[in-house]
């Protein structure tokens, strides 16, 4: 039998059939077919999140501010990232990169699409149309952030320059499951959380310039780690006398990577498991 193929039914050696159950939801989009690509769906994804931000960008200067625009909505918060990542992320070969990009959407991105409706104000503009496209924002970054998963765990490319490179462990390798390095290749999905860490700070970086060019021209607080500006998320603005803005600002990155982080371990624990099952059905 293929190493790609993945029955739902195996052969005993009676020569009875039992049945080989699907243990997560994506093994269905994988039976018969492990060369399945996603770069279709980011592709359009992050084109479909590029367009409708011009539109709102434009809407929220026109329409509602008259013609003056508004720093408070630049377009770079931990929820506007994902939109960046897919715009760049079929151009990318390396596959440590790739790597890292689809793990940042599969954890800090599906952090940004599901910690928003803790508290939903941020959501409401004054053009209901503005309303539905920031909900239906935050919707699709879950649904990226759900598909980011299974190709990080399950996609293999036809070539090794493709940006969607699944994680060499040991059931790519030819090798029996007995005898192939799995500590490694828990070593290199470890990694790319790491790298994605490493990239949530590069964002945090790149809005902390933000915040200090584009401030003299009007209210901006990207990533919300402004620190002129106190703390305005729900939780940690209560924290600010206690602790002060600055220490408040610092654990709120810190619990960030907190959250991205348990998101990830679900991820890991759900798919990986799964990975292994398809490529080695017992």
């Amino acid at each position: 039998m293929s190493r790609t193929s993945t029955p739902y039914f195996r052969q005993k050696p009676g020569g009875s059939r039992q049945m080989h159950r699907p243990i997560c939801p994506f093994r269905p989009l994988l039976r018969g077919n492990r060369s399945i690509r996603f770069s279709p769906f980011f592709s359009a994804c992050g084109l479909c999140m590029l367009f409708s931000e011009i539109w709102k960008q434009y809407c929220l200067t026109f329409p509602v501010g008259g013609g003056s625009y508004n720093w408070w909505y630049f377009p770079f918060q931990l929820c506007s990232a994902p939109m960046y990542i897919l715009l760049f992320l079929p151009y990318i070969k390396k596959q440590r990169t790739a790597h890292a990009c689809l793990t940042f959407l599969m954890s800090f991105g599906l952090l940004g699409g599901i910690a928003v409706f803790a508290d939903t104000t941020g959501l409401h503009y004054p053009l209901p149309a503005l309303t539905i496209h920031s909900y239906m924002w935050h919707f699709l970054l879950i649904l990226i952030g759900c598909f980011a998963a299974a190709a990080r765990f399950f996609c293999k490319p036809p070539n090794a320059a493709s940006a969607f490179l699944a994680v060499p462990d040991s059931t790519d390798s030819g090798q029996s499951p007995e005898n192939s390095p799995k500590s490694s290749s828990s070593l290199s999905v470890f990694r790319s959380f790491a790298d994605a860490v490493y990239l949530y700070f590069a964002f945090c970086a790149a809005a902390s310039c933000i915040n200090l060019i584009c401030g003299r021209y009007g209210t901006i607080n990207m990533f919300y780690i402004n620190p002129a500006y106190p703390m305005e998320q729900i939780l940690f603005s209560d924290l600010v006398p206690v602790l002060g803005n600055g220490a408040v600002i610092l654990l709120y990155m810190a619990m960030t990577v907190l959250g991205a982080g348990i998101l990830f371990l679900f991820w890991y624990r759900l798919l990986r498991p799964a990975r292994r099952q398809t490529n080695h059905p017992s």
